[in-house]
């Protein structure tokens, strides 16, 4: 077997650059608007994780930002903890509330469908993290629509 040369790696190496950014840092011209939406289960997956970092990166550049969680990504945003709320029952159980928070502080909207709340999931509107808007059912489709006529970036995901 061939002997192995290369250094091993150690903490604080770098395997890429980071440094490196091709793309100029685009920033919203007043009143630019975005909406992020979530189409996901919590913990089943990254996407509802990156979408939040997507969301308060979007809101960071200046544009007004606002996240619809519709199906189960109502999901995201209940209050978890175990054995009682708000308590981290493993390292990062408490993920999407603390980013979902941290959004709302830097000025997000954070909306949720009061039918996937409550008929798919079995939630109240007491359930979910303090400063999230419950919506109706109807008005899934009409912020979507009002996005699109406000002319706003539009970041859609759904998963299965």
């Amino acid at each position: 077997m061939p002997e192995v040369t290369t250094p091993k790696t150690q903490k604080g190496d770098y395997f890429v650059d980071y440094e490196d950014k091709v793309f100029e840092d685009v920033q919203a011209e007043p009143g630019e608007k975005a909406l992020v939406t979530f189409h996901t289960v919590a913990f089943e997956g990254s996407i509802g994780l990156v979408n939040m970092l997507q969301a308060k990166r979007l809101l960071r550049k200046g544009f007004e930002t606002s996240i619809l969680l519709y199906g189960p990504g109502v999901t995201l945003g209940v209050q978890r903890g175990f054995p009682t709320i708000g308590d981290e029952a493993f390292p990062g159980h408490q993920n999407y509330e603390n980013q979902l928070k941290a959004f709302m502080d830097e000025g997000g909207k954070v909306y949720a469908c009061r039918f996937a709340l409550q008929a798919l999931y079995g939630h109240g509107e007491p359930a979910l993290v303090e400063g999230i808007q419950p919506i109706s059912p109807l008005d899934v489709l009409d912020i979507q629509l009002i996005a699109r006529r406000d002319n706003a970036y539009v970041v859609s995901t759904w998963t299965m």
